[in-house]
């Protein structure tokens, strides 16, 4: 004689919203974790950390005013050539500078 099994269902199946359905809901509006760690020693604080975490859609996070990855070099490739077409400038810039203090090769041969 077998007995019903009394395990319950895996996480989805008997409920109406799946994982992507949780995902896309939470990329279009958005949810923010926040925590703070502290550490203290007889009442003196050693360290404490910060914590935020906002997880959202690009659109979303545009919205709220967020868009630091399009500044940072390392993630956008428009960046990255914005900061080398900036460092080529000022390294024209102090060339030109180098060369106005210093006369050229030609003009310290014909001295005598």
């Amino acid at each position: 004689m077998t007995t019903p099994s009394r395990m319950p269902e895996p996480y989805g199946q008997g409920s109406s919203a799946n994982l992507a359905d949780i995902l896309e809901r939470v990329l279009d509006k958005g949810i923010v974790i926040a925590g703070d760690i502290r550490i203290n020693l007889l009442d003196i604080e050693l360290l404490t950390i910060k914590l935020r975490l906002i997880v959202a859609s690009v659109d979303k996070a545009k919205e709220m005013g967020i868009d630091w990855w399009e500044s940072d070099p390392n993630l956008s490739s428009r960046a990255r050539r914005d900061e080398l077409t900036r460092e080529n400038a000022e390294l024209r810039e102090r060339l030109a500078r180098l060369e106005e203090l210093e006369p050229s090769r030609a003009e310290k041969k014909e001295a005598p």
